[in-house]
Order: structure tokens, then C-alpha cells, then sequence
């Protein structure tokens, strides 16, 4: 087993029937210090709970990676699109995990103090987090999914 950027590379030749086959894998590879959750998810205009990606092109998320790459970040920390979060009235809305921390009405404006204060320097940014009082519940600000109804409870 040879050693490749710091990883056990390991190559395997199998036989099967006439034929040799060959693969090459690196043994493991580091997991992600961070994962950046960016919603990207869609919803009609004017729908009362709002959208955290109106345009449809998942531009906030792009933006944390582009600035994660610049920091030298990338591979450490990974910046996905999400679906709904089902935080839709405080949106567009990030996750950081595996620090559990929720970050509302964020803007590209915004991204680089995320990652400079809680990313790098591991302070989340207080004036951009999502109240606990609002995750996995409903909220003040909740509106209904459908304006002519009221929570129902599903």
C-alpha cells in the first residue's frame, strides 16, 4: 500500500475469468470539519411563507464556496444546497453543523462574516441567528401554507 496526500492508496488487481482488472482507491479520506446547509428551496411568487431562493439559482450557496476556496477551506468545510428547511419566514436560511446553528435572513452580504467569525474563528454571528424559539416549531412569525387555512397540525 503506497501513501498519497497523507492517504493509504491502495491498488487491487482481480482476476475474473481471462480478464485482469485493476482499481486504485485512496483507503479513507477526512470527513468535513463543517458542513454549510444553504436553502435553496423554491416556492411560487407571492407564496405567504416566502422563498429562500427566488431566483432558482442557488447563488448564496455558491458564494460560501467560493469563499471557502479563497480561505483555503475547501475540503474541510463543504457548502451544500438544501432543500426547505422549514424555516421559510426567516429566510434565506443557513445551518452550520455539526454545530447545530441556524442563521436567518442571510445575504451574500453576509457570508463573509460567517465564515470569518464562525467558521474560522468558531464565534457564530449573533445578529444573523435564527431564535431557538423558532426551529422545529411554530413560531410567531409561521404563516400558514395555504392563506385560507390554519395550521392543522400535519
Amino acid at each position: 500500500m503506497a501513501v498519497l496526500c497523507g492517504f493509504p492508496f491502495v491498488s487491487l488487481s482481480v482476476l475474473c475469468g481471462e480478464s485482469t482488472h485493476h482499481f486504485q482507491y485512496i483507503g479513507c479520506m477526512p470527513k468535513f470539519e463543517r458542513h454549510i446547509f444553504v436553502c435553496c428551496n423554491q416556492r411560487p411568487e407571492g407564496h405567504p411563507r416566502g422563498c429562500c431562493d427566488p431566483s432558482g439559482q442557488a447563488q448564496l450557496q455558491w458564494i460560501f464556496k467560493q469563499k471557502l476556496a479563497e480561505r483555503g477551506l475547501k475540503g474541510r468545510v463543504r457548502a451544500n444546497k438544501s432543500g426547505c428547511l422549514d424555516q421559510c419566514e426567516h429566510g434565506p436560511n443557513v445551518v452550520v453543523y455539526p454545530d447545530a446553528v441556524w442563521y436567518s435572513h442571510v445575504t451574500a452580504a453576509d457570508v463573509d462574516e460567517i465564515i470569518d467569525s464562525h467558521i474560522v474563528g468558531g464565534k457564530p454571528v449573533e445578529r444573523l441567528l435564527l431564535p431557538d424559539s423558532c426551529i422545529n416549531t411554530y413560531c410567531e412569525h409561521r404563516k400558514p401554507k395555504h392563506p385560507a387555512k390554519e395550521h392543522s397540525g400535519t
